[in-house]
């Protein structure tokens, strides 16, 4: 990938779909899909720059495990435009962090197995 402006803030996530590559937040990524705001999609410098405020807040005050529209719900409307979908198996992570409430509800659910083990005297 060529050096890109972006890639130095933490919270930003670059990947290749299709021989084209974005620049984004990853809303949320499963075994099927990858949502993602894309930065270029986004028409102004004005909003674009609001975009990495609120994504350099998601990044220092949530705990980046869910995704930026759940913690900034309101603020992320403006940019219901800029979002992709993109097809899994089609889609290489260049760099950056990924959400996925896939992971993180499949670290939630942990079974425990108690055995009971009667005491014979």
């Amino acid at each position: 990938m060529s050096e890109n402006p972006y890639q130095q803030l933490e919270f930003l996530t670059g990947i290749s779909y299709a021989g084209e590559e974005y620049v984004g937040i990853v809303v949320n990524q499963d075994n099927q899909i990858i949502t993602f705001y894309d930065v270029q999609s986004i028409p102004s410098n004005e909003a674009r720059k609001d975009f990495l405020e609120y994504g350099e807040l998601w990044w220092w005050e949530s705990n980046r495990q869910i995704p930026i529209d759940v913690f900034l719900h309101h603020e992320m409307k403006t940019f219901l435009p800029a979002i992709k979908t993109f097809a899994m198996k089609d889609v290489e992570i260049l760099f950056g962090p990924v959400t996925s409430l896939q992971k993180l509800i499949r670290k939630r659910i942990k079974r425990r197995t108690v055995q009971l083990v009667r005491k014979t005297d």
